[in-house]
C-alpha cells in the first residue's frame, strides 16, 4: 500500500490522477473501484499525446523516453513511457539489487576484477522533439546510465547502440575478445548468437578459453530451459553461476536471489504496485482482480502494475505462480496471448517448457527455439498440436523426442491429457524440424532481430506458424 499511496500521490494533479480522483484516494478499494484494468491499447492516446511533448498526462512532467516493444512478433510496436523516476527507482534498482544478491551468494567472486559484456538494443528520435529517444529498453538504460560504468562494460557506447544486429553482434565479439569478461547480461537466444561469433573470431572450443574469469550470467527475457545444457557447453566451468531477473520495457519486478531455487522475488519496494487476475477470469470483461495480499500459490494469474511511468492498472501480458507468499516469490508461466486453447486443453508455456526439457533429458537433444499451434483438422478429420523445433543438437530419434514431449505434456497438464484420452480429441503431437537458422530469418524478415523481440512460444491460431513453415521449406 505504501508504494501505491506513493504513485498516487505523485500523481495527483495529472490528467488522469484527476480523471480518477487520485488526491482522495484512501484505500486500495477507493483505486481500484475508480481506475479501470487497461491494456496498452486503452492508453495509447494518452501516451501518443506524451510523446508529442505534453506534460502532466501520466505522469507529472514531460517524459522524454519511449521504450519501443512488441512484446510478440505483431506488426504493431509499442510505445512504454520510461519516466526520470522509472529509471531511477525501478530499473537501475533491479540492476544494483541484482548484483548486491550475487555478491551476498558469493562473497568470494571476482566480479569487478574484468568487465561485463551487455547487450544493447537502439534509439532513434523521438518525433524529433527536443532530448526525447524512443528505441529499446537496454539502448535507454545505456544512454542513461552513469559515465563511469562504461568503463567496466563492453562493447563501447557506440557499438552497443548500432541497430543494425549483424553489425553489432560481429564488432562486439572483436571488442569483447580483447577484454576480461567476468560477466554476462542479457537475453539468452541474443546472447548465445554472439557467444558463437566469439568462438569463431578466436578459434576457441569454448568461452572459458577465451575468458577464464567469466563467473556469472545475469538473464532475462525468455525462459532459460532451452538454453541450459548449450550454455554448459559453452562455458564449462565449474565456477560459471546464472541468475534469472524479470525485467522488461514496463519495469523490473524479480530476481532470482536464491541460486537452488529457480523461483523469483517480487520486488516491492520499487516504484511498481501490483495487482493480478486469476487466469480463469482473463476472458472476462469485467474480472475480478486481487492485490497481492490476496494471491494463492500454485494458481496462475495475469499480471496487472500500476508504475512510477505512468502505467496504471496495466496489464503486462505476463502470467505467473506464485510458489510462496512470505516471502513472495514467483515463476513466470507464460503470455495472455502465448498458449494454446484450440480443445479445451489450455496449454501453457511453462507446460511446453517441461516438456521439451524432459524430451531433452531423455533423448540427449538440446533445443534452441521452437513454437507451436493447433492444427483443427487435416484430410483425415484428426486434430493435433504442431510443433516446429529448430535444434542445437537433433535427437537420434525425433519420433521418440516427440512422444516423450507428448507424454509428459499430459503428466504436467490434466486437461491435455483429457483431450488426448484415446485420441479422442487430439491426437499425438506432430513435430516439424526446422532447418537451421529458420527463426533468426524469420525474425530478420520482420525486421525484428535483436534483444527485444522474441519467438511466438505457443500460439491459438496458424498465423505465424505457417509463415515459418513457408520459410521452412525455402
Amino acid at each position: 500500500m505504501q508504494v501505491l499511496k506513493r504513485l498516487t500521490t505523485k500523481a495527483k494533479h495529472t490528467e488522469w490522477g484527476q480523471e480518477h480522483g487520485f488526491a482522495a484516494l484512501h484505500s486500495y478499494e477507493n483505486f481500484a473501484s475508480s481506475s479501470p484494468v487497461n491494456t496498452y491499447e486503452d492508453l495509447k492516446q494518452a501516451i501518443d499525446r506524451m510523446r508529442q511533448g505534453e506534460k502532466d498526462i501520466l505522469w507529472p512532467g514531460q517524459v522524454r523516453w519511449y521504450a519501443k516493444s512488441s512484446g510478440t512478433t505483431n506488426d504493431k510496436s509499442k510505445f512504454i513511457p520510461v519516466s526520470k523516476d522509472g529509471l531511477r527507482d525501478t530499473h537501475y534498482a533491479g540492476g544494483r539489487d541484482a548484483v548486491a544478491w550475487y555478491l551476498g551468494n558469493n562473497p568470494q567472486s571476482r566480479i569487478f576484477d574484468g568487465k561485463a559484456l551487455i547487450l544493447g538494443g537502439s534509439h532513434a528520435p523521438n518525433y524529433n522533439l527536443k532530448n526525447s529517444l524512443v528505441g529499446d529498453l537496454s539502448a535507454i538504460l545505456i544512454e542513461n546510465i552513469n559515465p563511469l560504468v562504461n568503463l567496466v562494460r563492453v562493447p563501447k557506447k557506440e557499438t552497443a547502440l548500432l541497430s543494425d544486429f549483424e553489425l553489432k553482434r560481429d564488432r562486439i565479439a572483436h571488442e569483447a575478445v580483447r577484454e576480461n569478461v567476468t560477466n554476462l547480461s542479457g537475453v539468452p537466444s541474443w546472447m548465445l548468437s554472439v557467444m558463437n561469433r566469439v568462438l569463431e573470431v578466436t578459434g576457441k572450443d569454448n568461452l572459458s578459453e577465451v575468458w577464464p574469469n567469466l563467473e556469472m550470467f545475469f538473464h532475462g527475457g525468455v525462459a532459460f530451459t532451452p538454453y541450459r545444457e548449450q550454455y554448459k557447453k559453452l562455458i564449462p566451468s565449474a565456477n560459471m553461476h546464472y541468475m534469472e531477473t524479470y525485467n522488461a520495457s514496463e519495469g523490473f519486478f524479480g530476481i532470482q536471489n536464491d541460486p537452488s531455487d529457480l523461483s523469483m522475488s517480487l520486488m516491492l519496494d520499487y516504484g511498481v504496485f501490483y495487482e493480478f487476475i486469476p487466469m480463469d477470469e482473463i476472458e472476462n470483461p469485467n474480472p475480478h482482480v486481487l492485490p497481492l495480499w490476496g494471491v494463492e500459490t500454485g494458481k496462475n494469474y495475469a499480471m496487472l502494475i500500476s508504475t512510477s511511468s505512468g502505467l496504471w492498472r496495466y496489464m503486462i501480458g505476463d502470467t505467473v505462480r506464485f510458489t510462496s507468499t512470505n516471502p513472495y516469490k514467483f515463476i513466470i508461466t507464460g503470455r495472455t496471448k502465448f498458449f494454446i486453447n484450440a480443445f479445451g486443453e489450455e496449454l501453457i508455456v511453462d507446460n511446453a517448457e517441461v516438456g521439451l526439457a524432459e524430451a531433452c533429458r531423455q533423448t540427449g537433444a538440446q533445443v534452441l527455439e521452437y513454437t507451436a499451434a493447433p492444427v483443427f483438422m487435416d484430410g483425415e478429420g484428426k486434430c493435433r498440436h504442431q510443433w516446429l523445433v529448430e535444434f542445437a543438437k537433433e535427437p537420434e530419434d525425433v519420433s521418440l523426442f516427440a512422444r516423450i514431449l507428448d507424454e509428459t505434456l499430459q503428466q504436467v497438464n490434466s486437461d491435455y491429457e483429457a483431450k488426448r484420452y484415446k485420441d479422442i480429441t487430439l491426437q499425438s503431437l506432430e513435430l516439424v524440424v526446422a532447418r537451421k537458422g529458420l527463426f533468426h530469418d524469420w525474425l530478420a524478415s520482420k525486421g525484428k532481430l535483436g534483444g527485444q523481440h522474441k519467438v511466438p512460444r505457443l500460439a491459438n491460431n496458424r498465423t505465424h506458424i505457417e509463415e515459418m513453415l513457408a520459410f521452412n521449406r525455402s
